[in-house]
């Protein structure tokens, strides 16, 4: 229902008088980047981006929304990858001031932050107290903590640490009507009824608005070896995974696959890139062992792993970093592999799990369907192998049009998307479900499991203002999803 202009002034008025004029944008050059989500897939509308610097200011805001009847979106860095931040004509609330590290505290291994501090500022704060933060993906450097709690974020170092869910000790939530849910516990066990903070991790923001966490912290590594591995084939990198993961143990802290062709693209598109390998081969693998064992040799515990693997032809060819300047080398040769799809054009992305022992089966049927679908079309599957998390993503056959490939979205998914099903996976992995995994959902998960989460949604946000439209739909009257 549009809001008339008296509303919107009263609304306006109030967050002017509470944040300050500087605080609560209007014109469009002002907001037009908070509109947009980051892959360009869909735009929204806004009244005003609001700039709130402390938790009480963010309850303030969300307390006059409630009373205007205005829809609430939070973004923190905008990073999203679902349309999980787009508005629908309401206020979007920044959390960007709210960029305070409250505490760090090496004695009970756990750090303090509000929700507007970039995840590589919660890293650097670790690291000068002499510890690890080890939540880590490629677009940490922008990316805030509160969105990646919000959408559950995984990353490189799942295998070894868990999703974002796993890190997290407390929270603070301002809800819907405005109240202020204090959770920051530093506690390890803590069984004094329901686990609030779990309804509002992975949340997207539609149940309450985190605004500071208490995280866990882990003892620094004191020896890392990465390597870089050619494989014939994906089931034979997961061979190499259960591999070196029955006899590293611990120690093996990641494993991620990419395709040639997503090799192949990152040294034609990143200035500096080197070929790690002198041969072509079908799939690579990234390894990673590391160690907080003062007497562990990382270096040559890979190099006996890998050596044992191609003396028994499991893989092709191997390199191992001999330097930390090498060991980053490598990486970013998996780091860039998602931004350097866009230059191959039109890209259809999945980001799908599966159980580790279905994980070379669905590359293999997925792949062939796929391209039996489309000829010339190019799989670029890559990702977590470790914990079964892949993104299955399509790139465009070569010289199709843009927009023509990608209106086959919707085919493409019923394609994936059913494979994954079949062999008991999910549709969302990592990223969450915000808009653009918003009526897969609808088909793909229990009904049971819908019927609880509009449940809780109606419990917590019964007027449906806090980022109204994403995950599940309350009603008839859902705004629908909205593409550039």
């Amino acid at each position: 229902m549009p809001l008339s202009q008296d509303t919107t002034h009263v609304l306006l008025a109030t967050l002017r008088e509470r944040l300050g004029d500087r605080h609560v944008l209007t014109e469009p050059d002002d907001i037009a980047p908070a509109l947009v989500e980051s892959r360009g897939l869909y735009r929204g509308t806004a009244l005003a981006v609001v700039r709130p610097g402390s938790t009480e200011e963010v309850a303030a805001t969300v307390r006059a929304c409630a009373e205007a009847g205005v829809p609430i979106v939070a973004q923190g860095g905008n990073t999203g990858l679902t349309g999980g931040g787009v508005p629908y004509g309401g206020v979007v609330l920044s959390l960007a001031r709210l960029n305070r590290v409250r505490s760090v505290d090496p004695g009970d291994a756990a750090i303090t932050v509000e929700a507007g501090v970039i995840l590589a500022d919660v890293q650097a704060a670790a690291d000068e107290a002499g510890m690890l933060f080890p939540l880590s993906y490629a677009s940490e450097g922008s990316a805030r903590i509160g969105g990646s709690l919000a959408t559950n974020a995984g990353g490189t170092a799942v295998l070894a640490y868990g999703n974002a869910r796993d890190l997290v000790l407390g929270l603070e939530v301002v809800l819907a009507d405005g109240r202020i849910w204090n959770g920051l516990k530093a506690l390890r066990k803590n069984n004094a009824g329901y686990d609030l903070k779990h309804l509002f991790i992975g949340s997207e923001g539609t149940l309450g608005i985190i605004t500071a966490a208490v995280l866990k912290l882990f003892p620094k590594p004191v020896s890392r070896s990465v390597g870089f591995v050619g494989l014939p084939s994906f089931r034979t990198a997961v061979g190499l995974f259960q591999r070196m993961s029955r006899a590293a143990d611990r120690d093996l802290t990641a494993f991620e696959v990419l395709p040639r062709f997503g090799l192949e693209i990152v040294l034609k598109h990143v200035p500096g890139a080197v070929r790690p390998l002198a041969g072509d081969h079908a799939v690579y693998a990234l390894v990673e062992l590391s160690s907080t064992r003062p007497d562990a040799d990382t270096a040559s515990e890979l190099e006996g792993l890998l050596g044992s693997a191609i003396e028994d032809g499991l893989i092709e060819d191997a390199t191992i970093g001999t330097s930390e300047a090498q060991n980053t080398g490598l990486w970013s040769l998996r780091e860039h592999l998602s931004d350097v799809q866009k230059a191959e054009g039109g890209s259809i992305k999945h980001d799908v799990s599966v159980p580790l022992s279905r994980l070379a089966d669905f590359l293999e049927q997925a792949t062939e369907a796929c391209e039996r679908e489309m000829p010339g079309l190019r799989v670029c599957a890559f990702g977590h192998a470790g914990d079964g998390n892949i993104h299955f993503n399509l790139s465009q056959p070569v010289g199709m049009d843009k927009a023509a490939y990608l209106a086959e979205w919707s085919r493409f998914n019923r394609i994936v998307h059913d494979i994954v099903s079949s062999m008991g996976g999910s549709i969302a992995a990592e990223h969450g479900v915000g808009l653009i995994k918003r009526e897969e959902l609808a088909l793909y998960a229990d009904p049971v499991g819908l019927d609880l989460m509009r449940h809780l949604k109606a419990a917590l946000d019964p007027h449906d203002l806090m980022n109204p439209g994403k995950i599940v739909a309350l009603g008839d009257d859902a705004p629908p999803a909205l593409p550039v």
